[in-house]
């Protein structure tokens, strides 16, 4: 994955994971996935769309979902976000309840998240590649070494981040985030198994705008 194509702050913070034992296995497994005709969610070309959509110095907030979504047409590259036209699926639709009803706004109709991207939030999974129909099956390849560096890296290199750790697996990975530095928001996952355990009634968007502007930072517009 050397010649990956990396918004140039996080090739600069991530380059060096390219060359490691761990990822020269997962390319390998990748292309041997692809060459026996599997189908893999998303595209090559949109693995890293997290990382180019939300540049490494404008990262404000970040969404850390598990695996991309293993349906036909949805996976994109971004945590919880479908393209446009596409259907939502019910933890996205589930997330958008809660944003109604923390905001007060209108229940958004399009499941694609790019404009919260482009503000800063890194819609990031842990787990950056999935098989057809085959939820998990790109676990334990590689994928959440990277993700763990991505995460340990936004750590450390400032303060005043919002992360937002939905579920206990999402709050097991986080558990690298310094806390003293930045403002991390737990709650249960917003999938339909989960969600009326505390996901709905959290209020984390109209939280990440609090904090962000109790630090100076402008909130995130429209929908946050």
């Amino acid at each position: 994955m050397s010649d990956v194509q990396l918004e140039p702050g996080w090739k600069m913070a991530l380059m060096d994971e390219f060359e490691k034992p761990y990822m020269l296995e997962l390319k390998s497994f990748l292309r041997t996935e692809l060459d026996n005709k599997k189908k893999v969610y998303p595209k090559p070309s949109e693995y890293f769309n997290a990382f180019n959509s939300t540049p490494i110095e404008d990262v404000r907030v970040v969404i850390i979902g598990q695996d991309p979504y293993h349906g036909p047409g949805q996976a994109h590259g971004l945590s919880f976000s479908v393209p446009e036209g596409v259907a939502l699926p019910p933890s996205l639709l589930n997330i958008y309840k809660e944003l109604s009803a923390d905001l007060g706004v209108e229940t958004p109709k399009s499941g694609d998240l790019t404009h919260w991207a482009k503000q800063g939030v890194l819609l990031l999974n842990a787990t950056l590649s999935v098989e057809a129909h085959k939820a998990g099956s790109h676990q334990k390849r590689g994928w959440e070494t990277f993700t763990d560096k991505a995460i340990e890296v936004l750590s450390e290199m400032g303060d005043g981040i919002v992360f937002v750790l939905w579920g206990a697996y999402a709050q097991k990975k986080g558990e690298i985030i310094d806390e003293s530095r930045h403002k991390v928001l737990k709650a249960p996952h917003p999938s339909p198994l989960s969600a009326h355990r505390g996901f709905f009634g959290s209020k984390p968007f109209s939280q990440i705008n609090n904090y962000l502007e109790s630090v100076g930072e402008a909130p995130i517009r429209r929908v946050l």
